[in-house]
């Protein structure tokens, strides 16, 4: 992990337990990457409730309640749908903060309107949610692509967070 990526991840931890903040993942296209990388750190357990990997619409469905209706009428790799799922999973953890991912790391599985690359991200803070969309390059590997998204949220949360 980039050293400047260590350094924003230490200043969320001090924000979040600061501020007594509890935070839970529902990772599609990254599979349990960002959970991973937040367990890793001692100390995750005083705010990290948890994640759910619903990589299947089944999952999706079931474990956060986003309708096959919903996901059929977005796709399961849409705006909507990282809404719908850090939306869903904010309200059945209760968590502060709420990260959802869903997108095409490849190789494969990409369409002309959904190439490779293509990643929402939702964070819901205190139930505000906002969706963010990243094109990575098709020619990055799966995994680049995973670790890349991992980085986005990063910046991202660092950013959201040092405005509380």
């Amino acid at each position: 992990m980039p050293i400047v990526i260590k350094k924003k991840w230490l200043k969320i931890i001090k924000i979040l337990e600061v501020k007594k903040f509890t935070l839970a993942c529902a990772e599609s296209c990254t599979g349990g990457l960002i959970s991973s990388y937040i367990t890793s750190y001692s100390g995750a357990s005083n705010f990290f409730i948890g994640s759910i990997i619903p990589y299947s619409n089944e999952l999706k469905d079931k474990l956060l309640g986003i309708s096959y209706k919903q996901i059929n009428k977005n796709g399961s790799v849409s705006k909507k749908v990282a809404y719908l799922m850090a939306k869903k999973l904010s309200i059945k953890t209760k968590a502060n903060i709420s990260i959802s991912t869903t997108g095409i790391a490849g190789p494969t599985g990409a369409t002309s309107l959904k190439p490779i690359g293509l990643i929402y991200v939702g964070i819901s803070i205190n139930r505000k949610i906002k969706v963010y969309k990243f094109n990575f390059s098709k020619k990055y590997s799966r995994k680049k692509i995973q670790k890349q998204t991992l980085f986005k949220i990063v910046l991202i949360l660092e950013k959201l967070l040092s405005k509380l």
